[in-house]
């Protein structure tokens, strides 16, 4: 019971830690590559201050509910975006046997738990009594629906390949002919899963340019802030199972599992930064074209390939 409590103290530290460093991360790409100085003042030197002074901004900022607004609803759609994060880290595999819950089902889990956070921007368009706030929550909902597809089924391609719906029992089963194996796949997962995470260039619920800032137009302050940090645990999370499902998790030579477990979320959160920086945002035709045309017969593609590959080999 007590390496049980360790392990999930450990992993609940992680949630805190990791996400702020991909947003202190992401204020330095962009800056370095669309030359903007501004985030490299606070603090001095590279301005290492800027996501303590982004804090005090945030909790600076006077807490404002409209007066029309369903204000337990408001009050609690941040947690809900935020919290499904946290519960899927428990199950993801950061080394052998560092894990905080190892479920039999685990990759159905956190298929079925990451779908739950996009009722927090449903939920906060809802309450927000603002057109534009429940726009951007009509917004969300139909990304999710037509994304949710592709997926699952690059997913499932991973479970067919190693016969066990459990992410350690993936990454047991795991060879490194995997990569070209199930890259299809996890291309596919990859970019359903920006889309679901509503990041550029998939960000029309947001488009601030449009809808202001689509379900979170009425928030400020710290409630704001939850909705940031939930993007950014997203991130976290999206790059974790990426990881674990198609490039062997914590498998990798010389360095500890755990290591190359965090190297590989790096390197793919820093792909999502630098999507973001080099993509304009896609019209809504063109996002659900991707999916119901582009994706999903590819994730069909994948999952056709791995059914052959387990015949001929059987």
């Amino acid at each position: 019971m007590l390496d049980v409590v360790i392990r999930l103290a450990i992993i609940v530290a992680a949630f805190l830690v990791l996400p702020l460093l991909v947003g202190q991360t992401e204020h330095k790409v962009m800056a370095h590559m669309q030359s903007r100085l501004g985030p490299m003042y606070a603090g001095g030197f590279h301005g290492w201050a800027q996501l303590i002074a982004d804090g005090v901004k945030f909790v600076q900022k006077e807490d404002i509910i409209p007066a029309a607004a369903d204000r337990t609803i408001f009050k609690i759609a941040p947690a809900v975006a935020l919290v499904p994060y946290l519960v899927v880290l428990i199950v993801i595999p950061v080394g052998d046997g560092l894990v905080g819950v190892d479920l039999d089902a685990g990759l159905f889990f956190v298929l079925a738990v990451m779908g739950v956070g996009v009722l927090g921007a449903i939920m906060a368009g809802w309450a927000s009594a603002n057109k534009y706030s429940v726009l951007g929550g009509m917004r969300a909902a139909a990304q999710l629906m037509s994304y949710e597809l592709p997926l699952v089924l690059a997913a499932s391609s991973v479970a067919m390949a190693a016969g066990t719906l459990s992410l350690s029992g993936i990454l047991d089963e795991w060879q490194w002919w995997w990569l070209p194996w199930q890259a299809l796949g996890g291309v596919v997962f990859f970019v359903a899963g920006l889309a679901e995470l509503r990041r550029p260039p998939f960000d029309m619920p947001i488009a601030d340019s449009e809808i202001i800032m689509g379900p979170m137009t009425e928030y400020a302050g710290i409630r704001f802030a939850l909705f940031m940090l939930a993007e950014y645990a997203g991130i976290v999370v999206l790059g974790a199972l990426t990881a674990v499902l198609f490039l062997g998790g914590w498998h990798g030579p010389l360095l500890p599992g755990p290591v190359w477990t965090l190297i590989k979320i790096g390197v793919l959160a820093f792909v999502v930064i630098w999507v973001r920086v080099s993509y304009p945002r896609m019209r809504e035709d063109q996002l659900q074209r991707l999916a119901w045309v582009g994706l999903v017969p590819l994730a069909l593609l994948q999952l056709a390939l791995t059914g052959v590959v387990k015949v001929v080999m059987a």
